[in-house]
């Protein structure tokens, strides 16, 4: 399988920033990480091997890129203003280097889809609902998506547009909603065994209903933990049957 790893300097993030690309052709899969990981956490917990032979096929191409939520939500030393402003910046990161630079490695038609589990599912999910024109669609794993879970007592209006729940729920811009509705792949799942919370793909999928948002919700049986044995076995699902 052809691998490769890229980095530059991000002057949205400050820092050096690495990329990592496998496969060759395809509809392009970026990967968001759980919590605090790098761009290669999706490779040590072996979802690049469940998901090879897709790969290897040109079924898709798969992207991984580092988390900073180490800078933001899950570092206890700074304020909350500091935490969403280091959250927007990553968005713009994704937005202004990422996507040109998956553009440049595809083609300017490739759609670029995001994937996350655990946090990186509400990466995956805000990073699509606030701009369907640069990412086409989601895939979101066992996620929670209103950001005051993570935001705890802080509240802003940066916060709530970095919250699916509160700012779906509020859109009027239609171009915006339909440039949503136009994509063939939001795609929530959930188990509802240990750790999982199912209510948080409930919301999500309920909110999307009232909105006339098509997706696909699927929720997974009281077996199903919230941990990589789970994400294994529902992203290879989602590619063999919806892509």
């Amino acid at each position: 399988m052809h691998r490769e790893i890229r980095s530059w300097y991000s002057p949205t993030m400050n820092r050096n920033m690495e990329i990592v690309e496998y496969g060759h052709f395809g509809p392009a899969i970026l990967f968001l990480p759980t919590a605090a990981a790098d761009y290669l956490e999706y490779e040590r917990f072996l979802m690049i091997d469940v998901v090879a032979k897709y790969i290897e096929s040109g079924k898709v191409k798969i992207y991984s890129i580092n988390s900073i939520n180490s800078e933001s939500w899950l570092n206890n030393k700074i304020d909350g203003r500091t935490k969403v402003v280091r959250h927007n910046q990553f968005n713009q990161y994704v937005y202004d280097e990422v996507v040109p630079f998956i553009k440049g490695r595809t083609s300017f038609d490739t759609p670029i889809y995001t994937c996350g589990a655990s946090f990186g599912a509400l990466h995956a999910a805000n990073l699509f609902f606030k701009n369907p024109w640069a990412i086409r669609g989601c895939i979101s794993m066992s996620g929670v998506y209103d950001l005051g879970y993570y935001s705890k007592s802080y509240w802003d209006d940066d916060c709530y547009w970095n919250s699916p729940l509160h700012y779906l729920k509020d859109m009027q811009n239609e171009d915006h909603l339909n440039t949503i509705r136009s994509s063939n792949h939001i795609h929530i799942m959930t188990g509802s065994g240990d750790y999982e919370d199912p209510s948080g793909s409930r919301y999500l999928s309920g909110l999307l209903h009232h909105r006339n948002i098509p997706h696909n919700l699927d929720v997974w049986g009281y077996d199903i933990k919230h941990d990589w044995p789970t994400w294994r076995a529902m992203l290879p699902y989602i590619i063999e049957t919806k892509f």
